[in-house]
């Protein structure tokens, strides 16, 4: 090469090189002037769809793009950038930013500098308090708390007001809640929610070839195609930037066009996203077909890849100089130069002169931003990932101002639950989500056999039948697009209560939570939500019906998920208040929920001896809540304390400690108190402590394994509170997967597992 090399750029892996390689590039240009120099809105050349003015921003667009990726390579060895996964060869997906509008809400691959640069200018901005995309960006890769998008927590790609919803490093886990997101759109017409959005918007959901491989991604295609196939409207514009690799495998040839150009359901456009003279119109084509036809839509937009994977992947080390020097000659930037050049629109100066401009700017703004405060506290990484107002949620949890509506549904006042006879766990969640649905009209329910069958357990029987179709249906069985459905409901403003048919199902999306759902006020600073209860049928102890996918006892995958509630009653009553509470804070507070219930306490009617009605409860009014992290203590029968012997357990070992109980006063005439915390994350670790307080003797009934089972946290919040000393015990299940038949109920705490701990304690 002989074009100086600017001393910064110099030692920064390929970068310097194309860097150079664009300057060159221009200078070296040989072509003649053409005969007319086209007008804003004349053709930029000749046959193409693109007009003068648009190919000008979009060339700045994709030199904002560039020099955001050069300035990160070159201040990430400085320790003033923290993020060099570049959009270097995908500038060309800014005529997706351009051709769509800036409320089709948009999940986007991490290389989609071009995208964000170009749908800055679809605000004014007087009208937003956004910056510009350099500063804006620049603050996002120093880590700054003035970052607009995560205040400093990642980098990402995200606006509030331009409708781009963060995603950190995604492979494939956004496509879901993508697709969910389109059916929402079209789900909020049919049950009369108003959008957030205008109604024909459409999603925006793009990520590489690589991607398309994953197996979360061919989930998506196939439940857009599904969906599709009824004749349902589902306005996803999926978006396959194709570089032909991933990290350095290499991707087929051919590949992506083979897999989707005449896949059924998928309506496939491709586009060169290397030249925008030649890629805009199909770009344009395939927008406006996906706006219009309300179909899943596949963009297979043409890529490459300047500079490597990231700023860390020396491509040298594993690629040959030929093939790296042929992959830098289809650099977009060099193309769009020409376009320039050929069409007269730019001359070599002023194109060299916006060049190195936008690499001032792109500096200036990165040493501004390396002046920003970071988060230096604990406090303010964790600010927005659990928000809670504690009286707000109280007082909307409590509020019922829909009892004409509530008399209705239930048949009239003397039908209404709370006049009925105390019944059992699965009859008042029934009834509780029926109250739901009557003070949320935006409330959703589906998943597997909800609808007409209710239900593998019949607690969603009849809510089909007095809410519709509309607001209560059965999905394709795929835990992971029920999940991602969820996610897309909320993002529409809407109440989402996906139901998991078994807690082992969880475990095949549990992405979609953990990575995708729980993350995303973190990662949004608190500026988007998603919103849910999500319903999972749980836990062991079921008769006749076991093996380990439908006697799953462990909870560990939820318990550590950072901002999740779980909620786990025990009994009707607790169900219904839980659920009203849950429903409360997804919708003040946005949280994400999840409501466990102990299948084998569904149609649990008796506690002690058969027939004694003593496991049934009266339905609560529905203007009583549970307030989050509150427990509920059974004394003995005789109203003392029960300070001799301290059961602290959750779901199915609440009857069982109960029964044990009576054994354990018997034998050693203990008085015995049982503590049920109802709330397994986060566990109310001041309110264990106060239980532990006065206890002679402490018992842990955890159903879970004994590896990382709800009773590890209880043990540390007594040992931490000071009470470790007491004599105590734990009753657990063992760290194995749930058999068939009798032998389930070797594996997981028996009633006399209970009584021989305590016998140990004497």
């Amino acid at each position: 090469m002989t074009t100086a090399i600017p001393p910064r750029m110099r030692g920064v892996n390929r970068a310097e090189v194309c860097d150079a390689n664009f300057s060159e590039f221009v200078r070296d240009w040989t072509g003649g002037p053409p005969d007319a120099v086209p007008a804003d809105g004349d053709s930029i050349l000749p046959g193409s769809a693109l007009d003068a003015r648009s190919f000008r921003e979009l060339f700045e667009s994709q030199l904002i793009s560039r020099h955001l990726d050069l300035m990160a390579r070159v201040l990430r060895v400085q320790d003033k950038v923290f993020y060099t996964i570049g959009s270097s060869g995908h500038e060309g997906n800014a005529m997706v930013a351009r051709l769509a509008r800036h409320t089709d809400p948009a999940f986007l691959h991490y290389r989609s500098g071009g995208f964000m640069a170009e749908r800055f200018r679809k605000l004014p901005r007087e009208k937003t308090d956004r910056l510009g995309p350099i500063m804006d960006s620049a603050l996002s890769f120093a880590a700054s708390k003035d970052d607009p998008a995560s205040g400093g927590r990642h980098k990402v790609w995200g606006s509030k007001p331009l409708w781009v919803l963060p995603q950190t490093s995604t492979i494939a886990s956004h496509l879901p809640k993508a697709f969910g997101t389109a059916v929402a759109i079209e789900q909020a017409r049919r049950i009369g929610h108003a959008l957030p959005i205008p109604d024909d918007s459409i999603v925006i959901c793009s990520f590489g070839d690589a991607s398309s491989n994953h197996a979360t991604a061919q989930t998506a295609f196939n439940a857009a195609a599904w969906t599709a196939y009824q004749k349902l409207p589902v306005p996803v514009l999926f978006v396959c930037e194709d570089n032909g690799i991933g990290i350095s495998v290499k991707t087929p040839e051919g590949w992506v066009a083979q897999n989707f150009s005449s896949r059924r359901g998928l309506d496939y456009f491709q586009a060169d996203g290397l030249d925008l003279a030649a890629g805009y119109a199909r770009v344009r084509d395939a927008v406006h077909h996906c706006r219009m036809t309300r179909r899943p839509t596949f963009l297979h937009l043409r890529t490459t890849r300047i500079m490597g994977h990231a700023g860390t992947d020396f491509e040298i080390e594993w690629r040959s100089l030929e093939e790296l020097c042929a992959v830098e000659a289809t650099d977009p930037l060099l193309r769009s130069a020409a376009i320039a050049l050929e069409s007269g629109l730019m001359s070599k100066q002023e194109i060299l002169a916006l060049y190195e401009d936008t690499r001032e700017r792109c500096f200036a703004a990165a040493a501004e931003a390396d002046k920003r405060p970071r988060l230096t506290e604990l406090a303010d990484v964790m600010a927005p990932l659990a928000p809670y107002t504690p009286d707000a949620v109280e007082a909307e949890a409590a509020r019922f101002d829909y009892a004409e509506k509530r008399e209705k549904v239930f048949g009239g006042a003397a039908r209404l639950p709370e006049n009925q006879p105390p019944r059992h766990l699965a009859i008042q969640i029934n009834q509780a989500l029926h109250d739901l649905f009557c003070k949320y009209p935006e409330a959703l329910l589906f998943g597997e056999d909800v609808a007409q069958k209710g239900g593998v357990y019949t607690v969603t029987r009849n809510l089909h039948k007095a809410f519709g179709n509309k607001r209560v249906f059965n999905t394709l069985l795929d835990e992971t697009i029920i999940l991602g459905l969820a996610q897309g409901y909320a993002n529409m403003g809407m109440l989402p209560l996906p139901e998991i048919q078994y807690l082992a199902y969880f475990h095949n999306a549990c992405d979609q939570i953990r990575g995708e759902a729980a993350s995303l006020q973190f990662f949004s600073n608190d500026q988007y939500r998603n919103p849910m209860v999500m319903r999972i049928a749980s836990l062991g102890y079921q008769k006749g019906f076991g093996g380990h996918f439908h006697n799953d006892n462990s909870i560990t995958a939820l318990r550590d998920i950072p901002g999740l509630v779980v909620g786990c009653p025990s009994r009707g009553d607790d169900a219904a208040t839980m659920l009203r509470t849950l429903a409360a804070l997804a919708k003040v507070d946005g949280r994400v929920c999840a409501f466990l219930e102990p299948i084998a306490l569904y149609m649990a009617k008796d506690l002690h001896e058969p027939g004694d009605g003593g496991w049934l409860t009266a339905y609560p009014p529905p203007d009583q809540a549970m307030t989050l992290g509150e427990g509920r203590v059974y004394l003995p029968e005789d109203g003392s304390s029960g300070d001799d012997l301290v059961i602290f357990t959750f779901g199915n070992g609440v009857p069982m400690s109960l029964r044990a109980a009576r054994r354990i006063e018997r034998a050693h005439g203990w008085k015995t108190r049982v503590v049920d915390l109802r709330w397994l994350v986060p566990l109310n670790d001041a309110w264990i402590v106060e239980q532990a307080r006065s206890a002679k003797r402490i018992l842990i009934v955890d159903e879970g394994r004994r590896s990382a089972g709800v009773g590890e946290g209880i043990i540390t919040a007594i040992t931490e509170g000071g009470y470790g000393a007491r004599p105590f015990r734990r009753v657990v299940g063992a760290d194995t997967f749930t058999p068939l038949a009798g032998a389930a109920f070797l594996v997981i705490p028996s009633e006399q597992d209970i009584v021989d701990a305590a016998d140990s304690l004497a």
